[in-house]
């Protein structure tokens, strides 16, 4: 009993893919199609290893919903895999809209062990605020008017200035890359803004996932 365990334990490491000597990386989205899509994009582009960076959209849309699936995907990796060969870190990615369980996520996350694996990457309103800095940079917040709710007044400006954007297309990491670093600037300019004005709508922290994806493969 104890060669065959041995045995299947054997066989699991060698079905393991080939890890590259970074950080592994879990980036668990709300969205299914919109922000895994832009995601598994940005990475391929990057060149980093899909061994090491996993992007998981198979969470409900909720943010509490978001940081409790992360957690589970978490213990299940440190059950497999071990406390020193599980996920450096965890990225959980969700917007604030009007979303009931916003907050509670946020607190889920800054209270979560073990320290320093678990990050929130949220835009608010909503990921195409994110999307719309790379055509216009705007502090203007977007709220609910009549029948619109804040992320969809969001989607609405956005398709001024990119006129083919559809949620779930797998194609809008490719039509915007090139503005990406034009889009960081001005998500720093307007997450300033909101920090000296105390008023978060509208800003973003996708540029910290990105930075950080970007300094991996160097």
């Amino acid at each position: 009993m104890i060669h065959k365990a041995r045995t299947l334990k054997n066989i699991r490491r060698s079905n393991k893919p080939r890890r590259s000597p970074y950080d592994r990386v879990l980036i668990v989205c709300e969205g299914k199609k919109t922000e895994p899509y832009y995601f598994n994009a940005l990475v391929d582009d990057l060149k980093l290893n899909t061994a090491n960076i996993e992007v998981d959209g198979d969470s409900n849309s909720s943010p509490r919903s978001v940081v409790s699936y992360a957690k589970q995907r978490y213990k299940e990796d440190v059950r497999f895999n071990g406390r020193h060969d599980c996920y450096d870190r965890v990225y959980c990615i969700f917007d604030q809209d009007e979303h009931s369980t916003y907050q509670e996520a946020i607190n889920s996350i800054q209270t979560a062990s073990p320290n320093n694996v678990f990050y929130s990457i949220i835009s608010i309103p909503c990921f195409e605020f994110w999307i719309l800095l790379h055509f216009s940079g705007t502090t203007k917040p977007f709220v609910r008017s009549g029948n619109r709710s804040p992320c969809e007044n969001t989607e609405h400006e956005l398709k001024i200035h990119f006129h083919d954007y559809q949620k779930g297309d797998r194609t809008i990491y490719e039509q915007i890359k090139g503005k990406t670093d034009t889009a960081m600037m001005r998500a720093k300019q307007v997450n300033d803004a909101a920090r000296a004005s105390g008023f978060d709508n509208p800003s973003t922290s996708v540029p910290e996932l990105i930075e950080y994806l970007r300094g991996l493969g160097k």
